[in-house]
């Protein structure tokens, strides 16, 4: 937190006169005295608790400390909102600090560009956290937790087995984080040369690669130039594949890379979803063809990858093509990236269970198991798939229920559960890609707060707290 102070200071010199009193006008001090109070606060816990024994961490407290570290941290995260008076609505502040640990991008602010610099760079900061995830940014910066790393790390990574690049939870966590921060210069650097300020790029930077979306612009990346754009385009692709991946390209394991099944397909979504918008584009509304890949392509990927960047209102165009994006805001990006979403080995999983259940109707006494680059998927893995996206549809189709019993309308009501379910940002209705969550009601945005939490740590993780027989010995 305190780091934004640089910006804040870089844009707002501080003097005696704007350090008297809190306010938008000047975001130093409300960022500093919260920056000084929740490290205060976590000194004195970390001194209390130093004593205790960490190894007794076990699956369960893994959970536990998962899901009220997101919980706190999105709490304590609201206070430069509230103190500097961007907001005076504790309710807004925590769910702009919510919709950014958790990589949504859905904002509650309606004029972005005024607000002050500093808040903006804490606001794309909690992205870069959220990306990558709070628990294994602790693990790589302080190996403490011993056993019950790879509970923790087991809990908050996304996708259906977390893939260990090393004996050590550790080094495993620091890999990726290594990967994730070269990432992130790569492409501050390249919007740099596009003719961005270090702040707009560090901001876009952040938001890419965590696939969050939130933009330092009202009108998001549509006022950039297409360079900035294709830049964009090409690290919300990256961002969007498993960082393990990412790792066996730099250590030149590429045939892992080529015969991977889920980039693959995720490949070919975007592909074919993009040709299928700008043919639509291009014959429907007689937008030029150069014009039209480049926003259907931004669009596509945006929505695929849960990023929620937008260079176009996609609710003008033709109904076909914003009905295709709404399916795909269901796909989300590759297991072990920071995409949200269902996520595409989990469809793949599904379809192929799908095909083979045709051929036991036939052959009933065959084994025919799924498999997945050439590997045989345990049972118990196909079962907890289903699970998830049972689990998943129920929660979209309650949420939307009691989201039209707040007073929003179907298509408000569903595209804002989907696009919070999805961490995606931008939804329909109210909530379209040129609006904001500012309209809806306080219960609403706890509501879509809490279904947040649920998408970015993969429902399980969450729901398992419901249950009765997790707490008992």
């Amino acid at each position: 937190m305190l780091t934004s102070l640089i910006f804040s200071v870089w844009y707002n010199p501080v003097s005696s006169k704007n350090l008297l009193f809190f306010s938008p006008a000047n975001d130093f001090l409300p960022i500093l005295a919260s920056g000084l109070f929740i490290g205060i606060l976590g000194l004195i816990l970390w001194l209390s608790n130093d004593s205790l024994n960490q190894n007794s961490i076990g699956k369960r407290e893994g959970y536990i400390i998962v899901v009220f570290t997101w919980i706190i941290i999105s709490l304590f995260g609201a206070l430069p909102y509230v103190l500097s008076g961007v907001t005076h609505s504790y309710t807004n502040a925590f769910f702009e600090t919510m919709s950014g640990f958790t990589t949504t991008g859905s904002t509650i602010f309606s004029d972005i560009e005024a607000l002050p610099k500093g808040i903006l760079f804490w606001r794309s900061m909690t992205h870069w956290i959220g990306g990558m995830g709070i628990i294994v940014l602790t693990l790589a910066v302080l190996p403490i937790l011993g056993i019950g790393g790879m509970q923790l790390f087991v809990a908050e990574v996304p996708g259906v087995t977390p893939d260990k690049l090393h004996p050590r939870i550790t080094q495993t966590a620091k890999r990726l984080w290594m990967i994730y921060v070269a990432l992130t210069l790569v492409q501050t650097l390249l919007l740099s040369l596009g003719g961005m300020s270090l702040f707009d790029a560090l901001c876009h930077a952040f938001g890419t690669m965590a696939t969050g979306g939130f933009s330092t612009k009202n009108d998001s990346v549509a006022g950039f130039s297409p360079y900035i754009q294709y830049v964009i385009i090409l690290f919300m692709y990256l961002a969007g594949i498993s960082f393990t991946l990412h790792y066996f390209i730099l250590k030149k394991q590429f045939s892992k890379v080529f015969h991977n099944e889920e980039l693959r397909h995720y490949t070919q979504i975007l592909v074919v979803s993009t040709i299928f918008i700008a043919i639509t584009l291009i014959v429907v509304d007689h937008m030029p063809a150069r014009e039209s890949i480049r926003h259907s392509l931004f669009q596509v990927v945006s929505i695929v990858t849960t990023t929620g960047y937008i260079t176009s209102d996609y609710l003008i165009w033709p109904f076909s093509t914003w009905m295709l994006l709404f399916l795909l805001m269901f796909t989300g990006g590759c297991a072990g990236s920071t995409g949200g979403g269902i996520k595409i080995v989990r469809i793949i999983l599904m379809f192929k269970n799908s095909l083979l259940e045709l051929k036991r109707i036939v052959h009933p006494n065959a084994i025919l198991p799924v498999r997945l680059n050439g590997k045989a998927i345990s049972q118990q893995i196909i079962f907890n798939v289903l699970a998830f996206f049972l689990i998943y549809i129920l929660i979209f189709a309650f949420g939307s229920l009691i989201m039209s019993f707040l007073g929003l309308d179907f298509e408000s009501a569903v595209g804002s559960v989907a696009a919070s379910l999805g961490n995606i940002g931008p939804g329909l209705g109210v909530v379209g890609p040129v609006l904001n969550y500012g309209v809806l009601p306080d219960p609403a945005k706890w509501l879509l707060a809490f279904i947040m939490l649920l998408g970015r740590l993969e429902l399980f993780t969450v729901l398992i707290l419901f249950s009765p027989s997790f707490w008992k010995k």
